[in-house]
């Protein structure tokens, strides 16, 4: 018996759904198959993940406009977990955040030229690792002991801050065996060369930490997730210094050699949707190199032939793989995925 091309086509949808529903764990994105087909379960849906994350709306306006908002970014993730990616997208707490409305809350690194000099830059010394020749097939630096818990800038525009504080936090564990948590509001509120909550350069918070004496602990100057007035704090008070940093040259083997001896502040293009709603796997785009946010490379690897770097966020540990994104490399760009490999930096720490 002939099958027609419209049943034909009606079973190959079917059988493609069967494959989707399978091929991606629905709790992991936070929604089901039937919750798209129907207003009532949408609403359903809308009011659990309220309930889940905390939200509250000051009117009823406000509520149907953010449920709008919401559909519209479930519809996106759906459409990008049915293509079946080497990364799923799923319903975080930005769900009821507009495209543009996140992008101007949660970015904040500023592009800078790279000049190669300037207080405390180690501008004699070059890129230390560049005579390095061999490197393990993995680092990851959290197992190392090496990185704090994941933390939150909130909707204040200060990533450039978390990426450095990350950075410092990494190779003063390498040298003195101690892991401190040190404080972004004090780059936020201090560093005149930066803007607070309106972005910043990694290589001036780093300049900051050299010329001031160091970092507070977080604890002793803890984090608002606004700007503040600057606070001299020091006296008796515990603080970690640097001896400078330098830049990493702009290619897949300069950033793996520095990632081999300590985690590495980067910057990255994170505008694009699928970033917003990133839940987990190796993330391949899209996405150009228009340097928006600042993120710290903490490792490296690979899974089923894929590799990936480990970059640690600061959106929360319910954003991502707790997170923390894996980010394609080996991607055939000098500049890399996202242009991560444009403007990589650590600092120095004598020991």
């Amino acid at each position: 018996m002939a099958i027609s091309a419209s049943t034909f086509l009606a079973v190959l949808s079917f059988f493609s759904l069967i494959f989707f529903a399978y091929s991606r764990d629905f709790s992991i994105v936070g929604y089901a198959e039937e919750d798209l087909v129907a207003e009532d379960r949408l609403i359903d849906l809308f009011e659990s993940w309220l309930s889940k994350h905390g939200k509250a709306y000051d009117s009823f306006e406000e509520k149907m406009q953010r449920f709008e908002i919401f559909k519209d970014n479930l519809m996106h993730i759906d459409r990008v977990n049915r293509k079946n990616k080497s990364y799923w997208l799923g319903l975080n707490e930005f769900a009821d955040m507009s495209h543009e409305e996140f992008k101007a809350k949660y970015l904040g690194t500023r592009p800078k030229r790279r000049d190669h000099g300037g207080a405390g830059h180690d501008a004699g010394n070059g890129f230390r690792y560049s005579n390095v020749v061999s490197i393990p097939k993995s680092v990851d630096w959290r197992r190392k002991g090496a990185v704090t818990a994941v933390k939150n800038q909130g909707q204040c525009g200060s990533c450039w801050a978390f990426s450095t504080v990350a950075a410092v936090e990494g190779i003063n564990q390498i040298v003195t065996a101690n892991l401190t948590s040190l404080s972004e509001q004090e780059l936020v509120d201090c560093d005149d060369n930066n803007h607070g909550c309106n972005g910043g350069i990694i290589d001036y918070a780093y300049s900051f930490i050299v010329n001031n004496g160091g970092l507070h602990r977080e604890e002793d100057y803890p984090y608002l997730m606004r700007e503040n007035t600057c606070l001299q704090k020091k006296g008796d008070l515990e603080v970690v210094t640097i001896s400078g940093y330098e830049d990493v040259p702009p290619n897949d083997e300069s950033l793996l050699k520095a990632l081999a001896h300590q985690p590495v502040a980067v910057a990255i293009e994170a505008s694009g949707r699928d970033f917003q709603f990133y839940s987990g796997g190796v993330f391949t785009g899209p996405c150009s190199t228009d340097l928006d946010h600042g993120v710290t490379a903490v490792g490296y690897g690979s899974t089923k032939g894929m590799d990936y770097i480990i970059v640690r966020n600061s959106w929360g540990p319910k954003w991502g793989e707790k997170g923390y994104i894996r980010m394609k490399r080996n991607t055939g760009s000098r500049e890399g995925l996202c242009g991560i490999n444009m403007m990589a930096s650590y600092p120095t720490k004598d020991a």
